[in-house]
């Protein structure tokens, strides 16, 4: 296994990962927002899900966004 060639690849996925969630997370909040589905939250539980079948992994990552 070559450690610098592995690293590079989880580096790669996580940042694809994050840049595509935030993206999500703002247009969602957006929409909410302008169907005043969040008027008065100043804050909501978020999760993600860390799913890899061929390595017996699953692991759930719980967290919260504020608003204000």
């Amino acid at each position: 296994m070559n450690e610098d060639a592995l690293n590079m690849s989880i580096r790669k996925f996580l940042k694809k990962v994050g840049i595509t969630s935030q993206h999500e997370i703002e247009a969602a909040i957006r929409e909410n927002i302008e169907n005043d589905k969040l008027s008065g939250k100043t804050s909501f539980a978020i999760s993600v899900q860390l799913h890899a079948p061929e390595l017996g992994l699953d692991h759930k990552i719980d967290g919260k966004i504020e608003l204000e």
